[in-house]
């Protein structure tokens, strides 16, 4: 190509920031080019700038967490009093490695009794694969016939009632061929507080939820003495913290406890879920809501907790079931116990259990959970329809 310029070309190189065209371009296209390489520098810069804010926030949010952290109610639980069936300490490192499990207790008070003489409303397990992120749910029924961990037979939310978490620790662990060594502990206020200060959960409530609820917000706004708004329609809607709360609360409706339990885990994901979303504000706000107020039982210490939150976003909830399982399970009037759930066979319970939280087909329950079935069954089998 032949230049179009007829100036004599300079024997000194010229340095230049543009490539050396071998056209003249107008002054306007210069201008055009100038232009759009200072806006594209201006984003830059203001993206940039919203980078390091944006981490600001975080770095301020974690802070303000460990502050707050310090504050929760927290118990040390020695592990040599921690039962764990001893087949199950040689599963830890094959079938149930890499997975962590945490018993998560609502107890049934709206005067901020968490540690014991409280039972257990809410019994679950929180079983995580820590490598995947993914997460299981499981219920243990609070009237499920089981050994309180100390021989004695009766329905398992009394472990919480007479031993705290320990004893309630102890009494799955026994029954159920578990490995749980921590535990969260939460009452009617926290995790109506929680709720609100996410902004509310969505929850689909029907026709024979909607009287149940209000009835339940009246009695628990007095007790902790708030205001409640009524839910006055059925559908999927927000619900907010006290709303929600009552929402966990409803047992006599068809399901009976079953589906109490099954509302428990729906509320529960709920909150899982919107916590994954939440703004670092929402957080700050969360962490006072509960921190402050002393709202929270727990054994994890602030290292435990932030590792937790900072992984929030990795965590999924993938699967969510009750105990004993539906068609191994029964109900009956076991004399002076009262009306009980009743695991038709424990050990295929625990069977089933495993096989579910960690896909271990080939499980074969403890010596201890044989003994206990065998114990249940005896006690029961006359009384169960």
């Amino acid at each position: 190509m032949t230049t179009t310029s007829k100036k004599p070309v300079k024997k000194k190189p010229v340095r230049r920031e543009e490539p050396v065209s071998t056209k003249k371009k107008s002054s306007k296209g210069n201008a055009a080019v100038d232009a759009k390489k200072k806006s594209k520098k201006k984003r830059t810069k203001i993206l940039l700038f919203i980078l390091e804010i944006f981490i600001l926030l975080i770095m301020v949010v974690v802070l303000y967490g460990v502050l707050k952290v310090e504050k929760v109610g927290k118990v040390d639980l020695p592990k040599e009093e921690i039962v764990i069936n001893p087949e199950v300490e040689e599963q830890v490192e094959t079938t149930m490695r890499g997975y962590r499990n945490i018993a998560l207790f609502g107890v049934d008070s709206t005067t901020g009794a968490l540690t014991k003489n409280t039972r257990s409303d809410t019994i679950m397990i929180a079983s995580i694969n820590l490598d995947t992120g993914e997460c299981k749910l499981v219920s243990v029924y609070r009237d499920t016939y089981l050994n309180l961990s100390n021989d004695s037979y009766n329905k398992c939310n009394g472990a919480y009632a007479k031993g705290g978490p320990k004893q309630a620790i102890n009494m799955l662990n026994m029954n159920l061929d578990m490995n749980i060594t921590d535990f969260v502990t939460i009452g009617f206020a926290g995790l109506s507080d929680t709720i609100d200060a996410l902004g509310g959960i969505m929850i689909d409530v029907d026709e024979a939820e909607l009287q149940h609820i209000n009835n339940y917000q009246i009695c628990m706004a007095e007790n902790l003495k708030r205001d409640y708004t009524p839910v006055t329609s059925t559908g999927y809607q927000l619900l907010d913290g006290l709303q929600a709360t009552a929402y966990c609360r409803i047992r006599y409706t068809a399901g009976d406890d079953f589906k109490r339990a099954e509302r428990q885990r729906e509320v529960l994901m709920a909150v899982a879920d919107k916590a994954k979303t939440a703004s670092p504000a929402t957080l700050n706000s969360v962490a006072n809501a509960i921190f402050d107020k002393d709202e929270i039982y727990t054994s994890l210490d602030l290292s435990e907790i932030l590792e937790l939150l900072g992984e929030i976003g990795k965590y999924q909830i993938v699967d969510q079931g009750g105990f004993p399982e539906e068609s191994m399970r029964a109900t009956g009037t076991i004399g002076s116990k009262g009306s009980c759930v009743v695991p038709v066979s424990l050990a295929d319970n625990v069977q089933w259990l495993h096989e579910f939280l960690f896909e271990d087909q080939e499980y074969s329950p403890s010596a201890t959970v044989v003994e206990c079935s065998e114990k249940v069954a005896a006690d029961t089998n006359g009384y169960i329809k």
